[in-house]
């Protein structure tokens, strides 16, 4: 799937995209309780177009810059006028050499 096929709170298939920008990870409080780590990270697709990926606590230290990755039965948010996406509760993210 492409970014440009996206769609505000839906899930995807698959869609692969090259890491352009990792931010630094931080501490948030959950809404029922404890903390949790959360990244954003931009990704590009193969049409040039790029979107905000929010990965979590494990997930994170899975995906570095440069490198090209494949998230599978993800999550599609809208947050601040932005698309969003992530792997939710079922997905998972795949590195491709």
């Amino acid at each position: 799937m492409k970014i440009s096929e996206l769609k505000s709170n839906s899930n995807f298939d698959e869609v692969v995209l090259k890491i352009i920008e990792k931010k630094e990870p931080r501490n948030v409080i959950r809404r029922y309780g404890g903390t949790a780590r959360v990244c954003d990270l931009i990704g590009e697709d193969e049409e040039g177009n790029i979107i905000q990926i929010t990965l979590w606590n494990e997930e994170i230290d899975t995906v570095e810059e440069n490198e090209k990755i494949k998230i599978i039965d993800g999550w599609v948010k809208e947050w601040n006028g932005n698309l969003q996406i992530s792997t939710g509760r079922n997905g998972k993210i795949e590195k491709i050499e």
